[in-house]
């Protein structure tokens, strides 16, 4: 035991192995086909006995079945007494909430595993320390009308959900996500408005859809949605960000992913660390990029959490495998009572640099700080400019060696 008051006990990746039960597998409604991990159809028998394999890949029983409060997480998960008390004080938006999928990959009894840190509280979240605030990236003065963000000349930001299947502790909008009735609600009376402002505003050619999490909505209505920004004649490039394909795989079912391809988004999907690369998670993204929807990561740099190359390689190189391409690796922005979960700006920079040369170029994300108070994402690099002589241009390589480039009348280096 360490003094955190949980076990130590190494949760290692999860097993590639499928186990699927086949006393309780319909015979019919073959929609619901889908892979199950050994450990998580173990999970699934011990803490959800009376659901068969056909509920648990019934995404809808999954959001239903989501463990909310501290009565249900003490059923599975041996709490500390730093997460009971967190638990217990929880109110107001940014609630637990987990998909009994997602559970299955928390250790029980090892309060450092990854995952599990990720979305159950501790008290460091109640603690505010300086430069962090609610809405840090300015989102809501930059927006003209509600759920829409204006900054960039030809993007927007569309909000279309509070809600979210799962609750990540370390979440950008934390100050609206999971509070119904709350500050930030949504309604298809917002859409419209959101949607008559895009197009009157003929400069916008992007937007990118997210909240909340945009597939959470029911298939109807986001129909809707994607078709009505679809009749927008300027609008060319419609993106989706999103963790469902990560924390409820099983929405995405080949209907769904049937319907999305009409609309021909791309998909910005939210992975953490390499324990979420399970086989229902490869079918997820699998179904989606079988349909034509290009996918790409993002993933937040956290302390403790992922903020090792020994575990951000393989992340990448294992996102490679299942078809989405690395995108994001973005420096934790200052919530209110993240501090627990931010690293310095220095450790971005060095696990670019320990990629960079050292795997595939498709394996190396672009690291980027989204700028307090509205300046936008900036990326940023290792150095690798050692200076001039003369016309040559003076680089360092991977290795640290340096080569000359030549670059008569050029000023970078000097």
């Amino acid at each position: 035991m360490d003094g955190s008051g949980c076990g130590t006990t190494k949760y290692d990746f999860i097993s590639p192995s499928i186990r699927v039960s086949p006393e309780r597998k319909p015979k019919t409604k073959s929609k619901h086909k889908f892979p199950i991990a050994e450990k998580t159809d173990e999970f699934r028998n011990r803490f959800f006995p009376n659901a068969s394999v056909y509920d648990w890949n019934d995404w809808k029983w999954q959001v239903r079945n989501r463990i909310k409060d501290l009565r249900e997480l003490s059923r599975i998960i041996q709490l500390s007494e730093d997460e009971k008390s967190a638990v217990e004080k929880r109110t107001g938006p940014l609630p637990i909430g987990i998909t009994p999928y997602y559970a299955s990959l928390f250790s029980e009894t090892d309060c450092n595993q990854p995952l599990r840190r990720t979305h159950i509280p501790v008290n460091g979240e109640y603690i505010k320390t300086p430069g962090e605030a609610d809405d840090p990236l300015g989102e809501d003065g930059d927006s003209p009308v509600p759920g829409l963000v204006h900054r960039y000349p030809d993007r927007v930001l569309f909000l279309t959900t509070g809600f979210c299947s799962t609750y990540c502790r370390y979440c950008t909008r934390s100050r609206m996500v999971g509070e119904p009735g709350g500050e930030y609600s949504f309604s298809t009376t917002k859409w419209e408005r959101a949607a008559q402002y895009i197009e009157a505003h003929t400069e916008i050619r992007d937007c990118l859809l997210s909240g909340g999490d945009p597939l959470t909505i029911g298939d109807d209505k986001l129909e809707w949605l994607l078709m009505r920004l679809r009749k927008i004649p300027h609008l060319e490039f419609l993106r989706i960000g999103t963790k469902v394909p990560v924390v409820l795989p099983q929405r995405i079912t080949p209907g769904f992913a049937k319907m999305l391809k009409k609309y021909h988004p791309w998909m910005s999907i939210h992975f953490t660390h390499p324990d979420e690369l399970t086989p229902e998670v490869k079918e997820s993204c699998g179904r989606l990029a079988d349909v034509g929807i290009p996918l790409g990561s993002q993933t937040v740099l956290l302390k403790g959490i992922n903020d090792d190359i020994n575990i951000i390689k393989p992340l990448m190189h294992g996102l490679l495998k299942i078809r989405v391409k690395p995108y994001y690796l973005y420096q934790c922005d200052p919530i209110s009572g993240s501090s627990h979960f931010r690293t310095p700006v220095e450790k971005g920079i060095e696990i670019i640099q320990e990629l960079r040369g050292h795997t595939s170029g498709y394996a190396v994300p672009q690291f980027v700080v989204d700028l307090p108070g509205g300046g936008g994402k900036m990326p940023l690099l290792p150095d690798y400019v050692a200076g001039r002589d003369g016309d040559d241009l003076l680089l360092k390589n991977f290795e640290g060696e340096v080569y000359r480039y030549p670059d008569p009348g050029g000023m970078v280096g000097c």
